[in-house]
C-alpha cells in the first residue's frame, strides 16, 4: 500500500527554485537598462557634424584676344582644297597592285598603281616586229635600187656607143624609177611602223598610274583584282578611281556670306579663323576674293579666304568660324591659355609662406596643401594641389580639424 505521506510530499511547491529564477530575470533587466543608458549618453555626448559652407573648384579659361568692336562680320564655312583630284586610268584594265594608302604623302610622278599589261606588252612586241620587217624591206629595196642603177649606167654607155638598142635603155630606166618609188614607200612604211610602236608604248605606259601632283592621299578607292575604267562601266562593278589626292598647300576657306552684308567684305581684308576642332586656336587669314555670283536659293555670296600660314593641323572639310575684321588690323596666330583653377579666397588658409585648404569628401574634411596664385575679385587661383570639381570649405571655423565630420551647405 502506498505511503500517503510520500504522495503529499510530491505535491509540495519548491519555492527556492522560484526565488533563483526571479533573480536572474532582474539581472537581465538591469543589464538592458544600463545598455540603454550608455546608448543615450553616447548619443547625447557624441560630436555632431559641423555645418560648413562648401564651394566647388572651377576651371576658367582666359578670354580670347581681340576686342569685340574689331569684328565687322561673322560667318562659318569649311576648309577646302583648290587642288583635289580622284586619280584614275586612261584605259580600262584590271588592277594588279596598289602602292598608296590613306594619309600617305605622294610626289608628282610617283607610281600609285599598276594595271595588267600583258595585252599591251604583246601588242608592243607585234608593233616592234612589224617595224623590224619594214626596215628589212627598206634595206632590200636600197640594195636592189643600187643594182638597177649600175645596170642603167651600163645600158647608157652601150647605147652611146651604138651597141645596145634604145628599148633596153628604156627598160633599165623604168626599173630604176620603179625601185626608187618602192624605196620611198618602204621608208613611209618604216615611219608608220615607228609611230605604231610609239602608240603601243604609250598604251603600255598607261597601265602605270602616276600622281598628277604632290600632295596627300585622303582615300583609297580600289583594290588589286578590281577593274578600273576612266568611265563608269560594268553595271557599277568597275571602279573609276584609284585614290583621291589633295594638295595640302592649296588649302583655303570658303564661306557663304549673306548678300545683305557682302558690302562689309573686301579683298585682302584681315580675317580671324577658328576651327571647330581647335576652338582655342586663332588663325590669321585674309580675304582672297569674292566670287562674282550669288546663290539665288540661299541669297548668299561665296567668299574665298586664304591662310596667312599653313599648318599640319589644317585638314580639308574641317568646319571653321571666321570673323571679318576692320581693314588694317593685324591678326597673330594665338592659342588661348589653358584653363586655370579658382576657389573662393575665403577658403584658403595660410601658415606663413604655405597655403592649405580643407577639402570636403564623404561627410568629412581633409587638409590639403596647395599652391596659391593671383587673386581676382573674391577668388584666388590655385596652381597645384586641387583638381576641377573638388569641394573646399569656405570660411572654415578654427575648431574644424583634419578628419572632422561636417554637414555641407552651399554659400
Amino acid at each position: 500500500m502506498t505511503d500517503l505521506s510520500t504522495d503529499l510530499a510530491s505535491l509540495k511547491l519548491d519555492r527556492s527554485a522560484r526565488r533563483g529564477s526571479g533573480g536572474r530575470g532582474r539581472w537581465w533587466l538591469v543589464l538592458l537598462l544600463l545598455v540603454a543608458a550608455a546608448a543615450g549618453w553616447w548619443a547625447w555626448t557624441r560630436p555632431r557634424p559641423t555645418p560648413v559652407k562648401v564651394a566647388a573648384v572651377v576651371a576658367r579659361r582666359a578670354g580670347s584676344q581681340g576686342a569685340s568692336d574689331e569684328a565687322v562680320l561673322n560667318a562659318s564655312g569649311y576648309v577646302t582644297a583648290r587642288r583635289r583630284a580622284t586619280v584614275s586610268s586612261r584605259i580600262t584594265g584590271k588592277v594588279v597592285s596598289i602602292h598608296v594608302e590613306e594619309g600617305m604623302a605622294v610626289t608628282q610622278g610617283q607610281v600609285l598603281a599598276r594595271l595588267d599589261d600583258s595585252t599591251a606588252r604583246a601588242l608592243l612586241q607585234l608593233a616592234e616586229a612589224q617595224l623590224a620587217s619594214s626596215r628589212t624591206q627598206l634595206a632590200e629595196t636600197e640594195v636592189r635600187i643600187r643594182e638597177a642603177e649600175v645596170a642603167l649606167g651600163r645600158q647608157q654607155r652601150l647605147a652611146k656607143d651604138g651597141l645596145a638598142p634604145a628599148a633596153d635603155l628604156d627598160t633599165a630606166t623604168a626599173q630604176v624609177d620603179a625601185l626608187r618609188a618602192r624605196l620611198q614607200a618602204a621608208r613611209q612604211e618604216v615611219g608608220v611602223a615607228e609611230q605604231q610602236v610609239a602608240v603601243r608604248r604609250t598604251d603600255l605606259d598607261d597601265t602605270i598610274i602616276r600622281a598628277p601632283f604632290s600632295g596627300k592621299a585622303v582615300s583609297k578607292d580600289a583594290q588589286p583584282g578590281e577593274m578600273i575604267s576612266p568611265v563608269s562601266a560594268g553595271g557599277g562593278f568597275t571602279r573609276t578611281g584609284i585614290c583621291t589626292i589633295v594638295d595640302m598647300t592649296s588649302l583655303e576657306i570658303e564661306v557663304d556670306v549673306n548678300e545683305s552684308y557682302i558690302t562689309r567684305v573686301s579683298d585682302d581684308q584681315p580675317v580671324r579663323a577658328v576651327l571647330d576642332a581647335y576652338p582655342d586656336w586663332q588663325i590669321p587669314a585674309h580675304v582672297i576674293t569674292t566670287v562674282p555670283t550669288a546663290d539665288r536659293q540661299k541669297a548668299t555670296v561665296l567668299v574665298r579666304i586664304g591662310f596667312d600660314a599653313l599648318d599640319q593641323r589644317l585638314l580639308p572639310d574641317m568646319g571653321v568660324k571666321v570673323t571679318f575684321l576692320k581693314p588694317g588690323q593685324v591678326v597673330a596666330s594665338t592659342t588661348r591659355e589653358a584653363p586655370s583653377l579658382w576657389v573662393p579666397t575665403a577658403a584658403v588658409r595660410r601658415d606663413g609662406a604655405s597655403a592649405w585648404v580643407l577639402v570636403a569628401s564623404q561627410g568629412r574634411v581633409a587638409r590639403r596643401p596647395v599652391q596659391a596664385g593671383r587673386t581676382s575679385g573674391a577668388d584666388t587661383e590655385i596652381t597645384s594641389g586641387l583638381v576641377a570639381g573638388d569641394r573646399v570649405v569656405v570660411d572654415p571655423p578654427a575648431t574644424l580639424t583634419d578628419g572632422a565630420a561636417i554637414e555641407e551647405t552651399t554659400p
